[in-house]
């Protein structure tokens, strides 16, 4: 009797569907970033740590890992989180501490006492601004920085001067009575600077010819002379360093969490025009964005 030969359509589609049935370890990522994706900072941040990891990466949503990130870990033998946000931070601190996690997009390092934990932040150092000023900007002489104590101490003076504001209303009459300083510089603290709070600013910078020092683009498109705001990009390599540290046994705990290092300029030159402030051009072909 002749045996009959399968076809080879119906043959692959066998094979096809084997293939979906037997569980697969190819998904396996040896780090997981728990993120929204969907936005741009964590994109970017995503996209800093694949230039720098190498090694295989998953992210999931945080929405995801509030359905059981552990297992999640497990499922995928991830043997580093990545939590980029507070919510994705708050489920990552209840894994096992033999699981390292590294943490992101948050504006100061909260306080954590989960060992085998570091991270970065995104509040940009006193000393940045000062740097920037004295190179570039020779007519501001003095900067006075505005914010709540525990970010003076976290982000330094520099060379500025300080004012220790305890809350918005503190902060609005230290900027009414403020006349003297040669620029002001806002510390990243939304409990201080609500949308009123800042539109007072605003105001008086305007009205005072006080140039205000931003922590947003944002901030400049709305008048501040310039910002200096986190290269994301770069956050994502600093991350995937430390992730690759890990992975090779390092204990990432020792490491204390630390901001970051590259920033991209904005800049306002209407605002300079109206305070009588020159922008060297080499400051303004270093920004990213020059808002007119």
């Amino acid at each position: 009797m002749q045996r009959q030969s399968i076809p080879l359509p119906l043959l692959l589609l066998a094979v096809l569907i084997l293939t979906a049935l037997i569980p697969s370890r190819s998904l396996a990522a040896e780090v997981l970033v728990v993120a929204d994706s969907q936005l741009r900072p964590a994109m970017e941040i995503i996209s800093g740590i694949r230039k720098s990891l190498g090694g295989s990466l998953r992210a999931i949503s945080p929405d995801e890992a509030k359905r059981g990130l552990a297992e999640i870990v497990k499922r995928e033998r991830a043997r580093v989180v990545v939590a980029l946000g507070k919510e994705a931070l708050a489920e990552a601190l209840a894994l096992p501490t033999g699981i390292p996690v590294i943490f992101d997009m948050v504006v100061t390092p909260p306080v954590i006492t989960r060992p085998n934990t570091t991270g970065f932040y995104l509040a940009t150092p006193v000393r940045e601004y000062t740097d920037l000023i004295r190179k570039h900007l020779r007519s501001i002489r003095q900067v006075t920085v505005v914010g709540s104590r525990d970010q003076l101490s976290l982000l330094g003076r520099g060379d500025a001067a300080a004012n220790t504001v305890r809350d918005t209303s503190e902060f609005v009459e230290t900027m009414r009575r403020m006349d003297d300083a040669d620029a002001i510089l806002l510390l990243p603290d939304t409990a201080l600077l609500t949308t009123a709070a800042l539109n007072e600013a605003y105001l008086m910078s305007f009205r005072k010819g006080i140039p205000l020092l931003g922590i947003s683009e944002h901030n400049v498109k709305e008048g501040a002379l310039v910002a200096l705001v986190v290269d994301m990009v770069n956050v994502g390599k600093l991350i995937g360093a430390a992730a690759a540290k890990s992975l090779k046994g390092i204990d990432i705990g020792q490491f204390p969490p630390s901001p970051p290092r590259k920033f991209d300029i904005y800049l306002n030159t209407a605002t300079a025009r109206r305070m009588k402030i020159d922008i060297p051009d080499e400051m303004v072909r270093m920004a990213k964005r020059v808002y007119p």
